[in-house]
């Protein structure tokens, strides 16, 4: 269901090309502002085992899947504890997570994913136009503090393996019209919370779920939503480099790709090269980018300015099989999901991801590129805000 409040005249879209100017002024800066703190704050080599403590690190998780049924306690249709998401949310706050998208993978995760972050997360700038006479400059500086005050956010958009959905729903074109709908309606730009179209995109791994053909079909039509929208993309690609990245290449061409992310970036050193060299581009990282000592070496060729953070929760999560699992430091005690009864900031459930655990990928990830973690976790922190949140300042509060 559209929300009324999220039907409001759009405000002019910004200009997203300037919104993607280089990063480095922005980390530059944030690694000045936290230098006056420096001596109160611990070190990389000092992070603790215990996840409790604040840190001055700050995370936007650009990747999160808070509406499968993990977070309700249920997994794989079997109910074992209960719904815990307001102490998964807790466990990322504590960390520094600011943001978090949550991704939808077909039209009925959509409007879920809205649901899910207006009931988790407080919307504080309902007083917006409460004073009917106040100026047009006071309105929306009231708007954009409201912005800042949230932390949930939303994708619109069909995974690859969902892509059957639009000839199934008896009305292909109705269906790609019903997802416009809920993304221009609840668009960020109108006071709403979507920031990305997708998760979309190739998956060649998963066919017997949708067909190839069927998968380029509807990645090429939903790059039609970005256009009309202004908004960015939030990208799949799974053992289809080559058709992806044509496909890929046609919408710039065509104009109607300007920013946005590959996700869970698992290819060669080629695939990345390939998908570097176009403007606007962005790698996505999780748990599932360095499980293979293969994978570490490709994504130390990765650049600071085109890579952000991720969990893919709750999915993706670094396992001790992992080749990066060396260069995990910090942890949480964590249960077996049949024995879990405890809704705190310290108790995970065993083996489910979650967005807390975006500290380990950029630990990992610290070590993959040779990048120093601070100065990681501040790249990745600019180009999130830069792609998905360009209105909003890098450096201070949120």
């Amino acid at each position: 269901m559209l929300r009324a409040r999220a039907l409001r005249v759009a405000a002019p879209l910004r200009n997203r090309g300037a919104a993607l100017a280089s990063t480095a002024a922005s980390i530059a800066t944030a690694r000045g502002a936290r230098a006056s703190s420096a001596a109160s704050s611990m070190s990389a080599d000092d992070a603790p085992t215990s996840t409790t403590r604040r840190t001055t690190r700050r995370f936007v998780d650009i990747g999160a899947n808070l509406t499968d049924a993990m977070f309700a306690g249920e997994y794989h249709g079997k109910r074992y504890h209960d719904a815990d998401l307001p102490a998964v949310l807790r466990r990322a706050w504590n960390v520094g997570v600011e943001k978090i998208v949550v991704t939808a993978g077909t039209l009925e995760d959509a409007t879920t994913a809205l649901d899910l972050a207006e009931a988790h997360d407080g919307d504080e700038s309902s007083d917006e136009g409460a004073a009917s006479s106040a100026s047009a400059s006071a309105s929306s500086a009231r708007l954009n503090q409201g912005r800042r005050r949230r932390r949930l956010y939303t994708t619109v958009g069909v995974h690859p393996t969902r892509c059957g959905a639009f000839e199934a729903s008896g009305d292909a074109e109705a269906h790609l019209a019903s997802l416009a709908a809920i993304a221009s309606a609840n668009s960020r730009e109108r006071g709403g919370r979507v920031v990305a179209i997708g998760e979309c995109g190739l998956d060649y791994d998963r066919l017997q779920f949708c067909d190839a053909e069927t998968q380029r079909v509807w990645f090429r039509r939903q790059f039609e939503l970005a256009k009309s929208t202004r908004l960015p993309m939030f990208l799949h690609m799974r053992a289809a480099a080559d058709d992806f990245i044509e496909i890929l290449a046609e919408a710039v061409a065509e104009g109607t790709f300007t920013t946005g992310v590959v996700h869970s970036f698992d290819g060669s050193v080629d695939d990345l090269k390939k998908l570097l060299a176009i403007d606007g581009v962005f790698i996505g990282v999780n748990g599932c980018s360095l499980r293979a000592a293969e994978s570490l070496a490709t994504l130390r060729e990765l650049p600071v300015d085109r890579v952000m953070l991720e969990t893919d929760a709750p999915w993706c999560g670094i396992k001790r099989s992992h080749a990066g699992y060396e260069h995990v430091r910090t942890t949480w005690t964590a249960k077996d999901k049949k024995k879990f009864d405890e809704f705190d900031e310290t108790t995970t459930v065993k083996d489910r991801c979650e967005p807390c655990h975006v500290v380990q990928v950029l630990e990992v990830l610290s070590r993959a590129m040779g990048v120093d973690e601070d100065v990681l976790a501040d790249a990745c922190h600019a180009n999130a805000m830069k792609v998905f949140f360009p209105d909003e300042e890098t450096v201070g509060g949120s």
